[in-house]
């Protein structure tokens, strides 16, 4: 063992393999930060996935039927009729916890 140790050639190899293994283009942690990278693209284009088929489902009901648009209005911009009046209750920060 300790003439292995002791051996220039064989130093030399495992200088170069750590050379190569940590400071190539392709080393381990740029690889570890690639998967990283990938995971991340995967979650966001399952997320966006989703999201536009809950859009397009959203978008297929409210031009289906007219009490649907005004469900929306209401609902999402508080829109509504001239001879209504709209009451907004936000809870305080005593009854969100």
């Amino acid at each position: 063992m300790k003439a292995l140790i002791k051996n220039k050639y064989f130093l030399a190899t495992i200088a170069f393999m750590l050379l190569l293994i940590l400071n190539d283009r392709n080393s381990i942690i740029d690889q570890y930060r690639y998967q990283v990278e990938l995971n991340e693209a995967k979650a966001k284009h399952l997320f966006y996935t989703k999201e536009i088929e809950r859009l397009k489902k959203e978008k297929f009901e409210l031009l289906g039927d007219q009490s649907k648009v005004e469900k929306f209005a209401r609902e999402k911009y508080f829109m509504k009729r001239d001879d209504e009046s709209v009451f907004i209750m936000e809870k305080t920060s005593e009854e969100k916890e």
